[in-house]
């Protein structure tokens, strides 16, 4: 039996279109519990979720289900599981989906049938997908029983006219009424569809840190204590259980901690891998996974290493303070277009972190920055780039390590 999310499949659209809503009908978990936008503290929740897709085996036109009962009443077989993505906000939704776009094999773009088609943050999500590059994307129309047949089919239309064009001229549109699972298996047979990526197992592996624990309930005997876990995504590689690890940047630990920041990686042990309730031997790509480690548990509570990033012992990139990026700008409408100043703040959104940092110089699209926390960086990922207009931070482009 599949133990493991065979892929990372984000949810994109326009605030309120029902992007958690029909994660929760996929998932039958409310992710939003687990969201927020960004915070002072610098960094980005995400909210996770594993689908089990079945199989029926009856003759129906879409086989698929998420259901252990098939209609008919008999048994379903589970074919595949997926990892539903979903970052609630809409400058978080995209920097989060650029900075993780090295983990999102697939997107569900999903649009409203309550309003015009497209929404100002529609236009911008369909900017994005033709920046990054995604190139298995799901269009899902939601909420069509909110507005009847007739307006539904226009909407519809509406879609097709609004993408004719872009790279995903020619997706599939699927109208869904997600709190009602209606058509949701016409959606299932259509991730389906999607060709599970090859992964590079041979290469060190890496991941992305989005959630940690203290799993210790209060009043345990020191002796049944257990270490700290982490929970992200792998973006290659292979762990297994009872490989050394170290977390990059790690601690903190200049004593003055008004003055520059000194980081040592934690270097710890697999003692468990976890998916959902599935306990494994090894982890690979693909959807959330949990490591138990030895590592002492107060580092881990509250999602204490959120944005670090994990690997084999001495494999990692070094830590730092400061970057360069090649930049690329998203060229967006909605903002006035403007250079790049010597000493501008800007946030940065790397992995499953941020951080404010400033420019120190910039040479054509090049830009060097020097960050006010420590970040270790891998060379794959891209780089979010949000800058501050009017008061408000608003995602320009993003960056890849220079």
């Amino acid at each position: 039996m599949l133990k493991q999310s065979e892929m990372n499949i984000g949810t994109l659209g326009h605030v309120d279109h029902g992007k958690t809503t029909l994660t929760a009908a996929l998932t039958h978990q409310w992710t939003d519990k687990h969201s927020e936008s960004v915070k002072r503290s610098m960094t980005i929740k995400l909210g996770y979720a594993d689908a089990a897709i079945r199989r029926c085996k009856g003759s129906s036109q879409y086989p698929f289900t998420t259901e252990d009962k098939c209609p008919d009443g008999s048994e379903s077989e589970i074919v595949r599981r997926i990892s539903l993505l979903d970052a609630p906000g809409h400058e978080t939704l995209m920097a989060t989906a650029i900075a993780g776009s090295s983990l999102i094999d697939a997107a569900l773009f999903v649009i409203s049938a309550a309003e015009p088609a497209p929404m100002p943050q529609t236009r911008e999500h369909l900017m994005l997908i033709n920046a990054l590059g995604i190139k298995n994307v799901i269009i899902v129309q939601t909420k069509i029983d909110v507005v009847g047949k007739e307006k539904a089919k226009r909407h519809y239309e509406q879609i097709k006219n609004f993408v004719k064009g872009s790279r995903i001229e020619g997706a599939p549109i699927i109208p869904v009424m997600a709190n009602k699972n209606i058509n949701v298996d016409a959606l299932l047979d259509e991730i389906m569809k999607i060709k599970v990526p090859e992964r590079d197992l041979n290469a060190d592996p890496v991941l992305y840190v989005a959630r940690s624990f203290d799993v210790n309930k209060p009043g345990t005997p020191i002796k049944d204590l257990v270490g700290g876990v982490i929970g992200g995504s792998i973006a290659r590689g292979r762990f297994k259980v009872g490989d050394e690890i170290e977390i990059r940047p790690g601690i903190n630990t200049a004593r003055d901690k008004s003055k520059r920041e000194s980081f040592e990686p934690i270097i710890t042990r697999i003692e468990s891998l976890s998916a959902g309730s599935e306990h494994l031997n090894e982890a690979i790509p693909g959807g959330l996974v949990a490591i138990g480690t030895t590592a002492d548990p107060a580092l881990s509570k509250a999602d204490g290493l959120v944005g670090q990033i994990v690997g084999h012992v001495g494999k990692l990139p070094d830590s730092s303070n400061s970057i360069a990026i090649n930049y690329s700008s998203l060229n967006r409408t909605d903002l006035p277009k403007q250079a790049f100043k010597p000493d501008e703040l800007v946030l940065l959104g790397i992995g499953t972190g941020t951080v404010v940092g400033y420019i120190t110089k910039i040479k054509k699209s090049r830009l060097e920055i020097s960050l006010k926390h420590t970040i270790c960086a891998d060379k794959a990922e891209k780089i979010s780039v949000l800058r501050n207009y009017g008061q408000r931070w608003k995602l320009s482009g993003y960056g890849i390590l220079a």
